[in-house]
């Protein structure tokens, strides 16, 4: 069974999809959004190899002309040479106005690709085909894209939003436990920010996601991409509720620049490092209960989300230098910083100014 789930931004609005098998449907699915008969398919050497078949033969199926640019895995795809490469290939390949991308992989693809659209040519549709856990209930969803810098993360980047996403569940059986781990920080981060009924959901339910137990997973996708959905329509360009969608990001962002975009800290084990960082500071600032925070940390640690920044892969890491990092965050307002935390279980706020003293001895507490 599918589920669709509108993204109502009036000129610009899409659907999103998910169930099983829609990668062999995706070529009729996509069709109406490729005028010319054209798509650029844009995937990683990984997923490349084991979904390409499928996808490009219900693009043949559909009479879709069709070609594929095939990129290395890794966050360090997500760079300047990156999007170089990728923008003269579709240059050279001879793409117009009316021919359709495809990003087709997960949240590294789908941002390089997303990006490369609204550039080229000052700008060609894209269709999202998240195949990552994370991807399906984040990153593909809300127009976000960019590119990575040594001086941030995202920080060069649009939002051009999809004209389609599909979210082919079965694709996620090919996934290992840590990919999957990573998708699940950002299932819980909804439950975190603004549903204490889903926290408690996932709680009991999350070893069922992470195993891909059919029902437990379709329910975590849905829950989190129309929480998602609902606030991207309310703030699609991350004027004021959109910013919420950041809890734990401050944190987990510079956590992955301190580290180096590597593989041996993913975006997912960062978010859930940042979630458990945002309570505990919460916690530590009077604005939530111990207890919570605990909760929090305990229910990461037991879905094997490490939350001790002092064994989290990367480390050992540097309190003086996480809190320039964070400075120099996205959502910093004239040099002070932005974080997002809370005041309960599913009462997450936008919190300005943060007192970086305050900060630095959190962070040296955590990390000492």
């Amino acid at each position: 069974m599918t589920q669709t789930i509108p993204v109502s931004l009036g000129a610009r609005a899409y659907d999103v999809h998910i169930g099983n098998g829609l990668l062999a449907r995706a070529g009729e699915l996509i069709a109406p959004f490729a005028p010319s008969k054209r798509v650029f398919v844009v995937t990683d050497q990984n997923v490349a190899r084991l979904h390409r078949p499928v996808l490009v033969a219900s693009l043949d199926a559909a009479r879709l002309k069709n070609w594929t640019i095939t990129l290395p895995p890794g966050e360090e795809t997500k760079s300047f040479h990156g999007l170089e490469l990728l923008c003269r290939h579709l240059l050279q390949a001879g793409i117009d106005r009316r021919d359709l991308v495809v990003a087709f992989g997960g949240g590294v693809i789908g941002d390089i690709a997303g990006l490369a659209a609204g550039l080229v040519k000052r700008g060609i549709d894209f269709v999202q085909i998240p195949t990552t856990l994370l991807a399906q209930v984040d990153s593909s969803v809300g127009g976000k894209t960019a590119i990575d810098t040594p001086e941030g993360k995202n920080f060069v980047g649009l939002i051009h939003q999809p004209r389609l996403v599909l979210a082919d569940l079965h694709v996620l059986s090919t996934l290992p436990a840590r990919e999957m781990r990573c998708g699940y920080a950002e299932i819980v981060k909804a439950g975190l920010i603004a549903d204490a009924d889903f926290f408690a959901w996932c709680e009991a339910n999350a070893a069922h996601v992470i195993n891909c137990k059919p029902e437990a997973l379709a329910h975590a996708v849905v829950k989190a991409v129309a929480f998602k959905a609902r606030i991207v329509e309310a703030d699609e360009r991350e004027q004021g509720a959109r910013a919420l969608l950041n809890l734990g990001h401050t944190f987990a962002h510079a956590l992955e620049a301190h580290a180096g975009y590597g593989d041996a800290l993913l975006h997912g084990e960062a978010v859930g490092a940042g979630l458990a960082l945002a309570f505990a500071h919460s916690a530590g600032l009077g604005l939530c209960s111990a207890g919570e925070a605990r909760r929090v940390r305990t229910h990461l640690d037991s879905m094997g989300l490490s939350t001790d920044l002092r064994t989290l892969p990367g480390a050992p890491y540097d309190p003086n230098k996480m809190l320039a990092l964070m400075a120099g965050d996205k959502k910093a307002e004239a040099g002070q910083i932005t974080l997002v935390l809370a005041r309960t279980i599913g009462q997450a706020f936008v919190h300005k100014g943060a007192d970086a003293a305050k900060l630095r001895a959190f962070l040296e507490g955590e990390i000492t």
